[in-house]
């Protein structure tokens, strides 16, 4: 039982924009549920793959994968999105997601208002910063609060990361942490405070 006077770890839902079980964002997000402080509980949400395609036929009843994704965000305090960049722009499956999760629904539009993070790892010389642009221009369209900084952009993954998956580059593992408590401060800026939260939902 939490005693009175400490606060509650604030809850961050983790998504990663690729279906690569050994993606370099999604190893990303694990170093991130490694680093992150006490006060946060990141959670990575593994079941992108049963969202499927954007079909307005298929709205009411939202598919089981939609449903299990807006209920999955609903509950959290905040969202940290790792984007892949594919073709200069954010892939498909991410976009497809975030259609969806622009849709009214019983539980609202769950990103209207919601405090997101974004970062994102690649391959290449960029670290994903057109897909980053390009996703915070849809997530704001979508009504979410995007923290405007610090960023985050893994260059050269292949060299962050060790043959285990493990991400051991001092100098990222610094600014994940950096973006991580910054993040925090986001949410307690933005956001209601969680005893409110909490009295709400009781209320509800």
């Amino acid at each position: 039982m939490t005693p009175l006077h400490m606060t509650p770890a604030r809850r961050v839902l983790c998504v990663a924009g690729s279906l690569r079980r050994a993606s370099w964002n999604r190893r990303l997000l694990h170093a991130a549920t490694a680093q992150a402080p006490a006060s946060l509980h990141l959670d990575v949400h593994t079941a992108l793959a049963s969202v499927p395609l954007f079909d307005e036929d298929l709205e009411l009843p939202a598919p089981a994968g939609v449903r299990e994704l807006r209920e999955a965000i609903a509950a959290a305090d905040g969202l940290l999105i790792a984007t892949p960049e594919y073709n200069q722009a954010v892939p498909g499956v991410l976009k497809n997601a975030l259609d969806w999760l622009s849709r009214e629904s019983p539980l609202g539009e769950v990103l209207a208002g919601k405090p997101v993070a974004v970062l994102g790892a690649s391959s290449g010389p960029w670290g994903t910063r057109l897909a980053q642009a390009a996703l915070r221009q849809v997530l704001h369209t979508c009504g979410a609060l995007v923290m405007p900084a610090p960023t985050l952009y893994v260059a050269r993954a292949a060299e962050r990361f060790d043959a285990d998956g493990w991400l051991i580059d001092p100098a990222t593992l610094q600014s994940l942490q950096s973006l991580l408590l910054a993040f925090e401060q986001w949410m307690e800026r933005v956001a209601p405070p969680i005893a409110a939260n909490v009295a709400l939902a009781r209320l509800g």
